[in-house]
């Protein structure tokens, strides 16, 4: 018997631990590029000194190779690197899955 794996909802949570880093995969909103990026902890992620929901706040902006879309990606996260709020503009998050098709 062989069991369907289930699909990530990244509704809930679109970032992945991975050891010293932070995985997010995401699409182009205009071109449709994918990407796959791998956000350093304590580096990429920083210490939330302010006022914010989290421990950790990331605020990214990308740009892709076949369009100058930018893609910008906010989110805070607990100590244990568990999104509490995240938000994705110019583009939307995948799961690892649907990045892989």
């Amino acid at each position: 018997m062989f069991f369907k794996k289930k699909e990530r909802d990244v509704s809930k949570n679109p970032f992945y631990d991975s050891g010293n880093t932070v995985v997010v995969h995401f699409q182009c909103g205009k071109c449709g590029e994918k990407f796959r990026s791998h956000l350093r902890k304590y580096y990429d992620i920083s210490v939330n000194y302010g006022k914010g929901k989290g421990a950790y706040r990331l605020d990214k902006e990308f740009i892709g190779g076949n369009c100058q879309n930018k893609i910008q990606i906010y989110a805070d996260f607990n100590r244990a690197f568990k999104p509490l709020s995240f938000d994705i503009i110019g583009g939307k998050f995948l799961s690892k899955e649907e990045y892989e098709e």
